[in-house]
């Protein structure tokens, strides 16, 4: 991985590390694979963690900048790392991924540098038979498509859908639209930019050639928590919640019901109607909270 040259198509990856000992190295490992792309910086940004992973960073050789937990913001960690980037494109990703195949960055940005779009998201697939397989097949559609402002009518909210866990934006536009604006969001950051994107005329490409694994297996009470704030995130950004939250939200339950039905998934079927109920409460407890977006004047939680 060279870091001269830096030009047209190059890449800077940026990505926040916390409690990571058992996935950076393979993590990292992936990343210095892949081919068919000019890979500039990695840049890991390791929140002070509970376990060896500063350890196994030092001993590998790897770069990064460590913060303590109270410095960390889903927002401004990022923000602060892609407006120094040196690559045309910046590539944010979250450590739990799994990348599998060695092209999956030239994939991610090809409509970039294409020109067709401004930014790219990735598709997400879960090696777990739980519920999240059905929510990611819902959201992670099998063929690729793109999105502008035009599309806003029939998508609403679903026209803003993005992942920073594994996505790409044109680091000439990121920095043109002022990252997150300075704001300290504990979730749907990349919801937020967005939102920016399409309002400003840009268009936002999900590419299903370009695969990764994100597996989670969230309690009750951790969606509770999640959709929370999401729900607070929604009562703080009006003009991106009046899009439709609700309508997004049950397509997504109808799509589940549907496809574990199918399936005969038993086991989802049977904990759909708590898992739901967890997401629904948790969204509108958020929406009723007090909470306010600020600077950053708050401790939030790592991923």
């Amino acid at each position: 991985m060279s870091k001269e040259n830096v030009g047209v198509n190059t890449v800077s990856v940026v990505c926040p590390v916390f409690n990571a000992e058992k996935e950076i190295l393979d993590f990292d490992k992936s990343l210095k694979s892949q081919e068919d792309v000019s890979l500039v910086e990695v840049k890991y940004i390791l929140t002070e963690s509970d376990d060896n992973t500063e350890k196994i960073m030092n001993e590998a050789g790897l770069s990064f900048e460590k913060i303590p937990k109270e410095k960390f913001s889903h927002s401004l960690v990022r923000e602060k790392a892609a407006m120094s980037a040196k690559g045309e494109v910046i590539v944010f990703l979250s450590q739990d991924v799994v990348i599998e195949d060695d092209k999956f960055l030239s994939r991610l940005i090809a409509p970039i540098v294409a020109g067709e779009v401004q930014a790219t998201y990735a598709r997400q697939k879960t090696k777990y038979n739980n519920i999240e397989k059905y929510t990611r097949e819902h959201n992670y559609p099998e063929k690729s498509f793109v999105v502008s402002k035009e599309d806003l009518p029939e998508l609403g909210l679903k026209t803003f859908f993005f992942s920073d866990a594994a996505g790409a934006i044109s680091t000439a536009v990121f920095k043109e639209l002022g990252g997150y604006d300075g704001k300290d969001l504990p979730i749907s950051e990349d919801m937020y930019f967005a939102y920016k994107l399409i309002m400003h005329g840009y268009k936002i490409g999900y590419v299903a050639e370009a695969v990764v694994y994100h597996s989670h297996d969230f309690s009750l009470s951790e969606l509770h928590e999640r959709y929370k704030l999401t729900g607070e995130f929604m009562k703080a950004n009006p003009e991106i919640a009046k899009y439709g939250v609700n309508s997004a939200g049950g397509g997504m339950a109808k799509s589940v019901l549907k496809s574990a039905a199918k399936d005969k998934n038993f086991k989802v079927l049977a904990g759909y109607i708590p898992n739901m109920a967890a997401r629904y409460s948790g969204m509108t407890a958020g929406k009723m909270s007090k909470r306010k977006d600020s600077k950053r004047n708050k401790k939030e939680e790592n991923e």
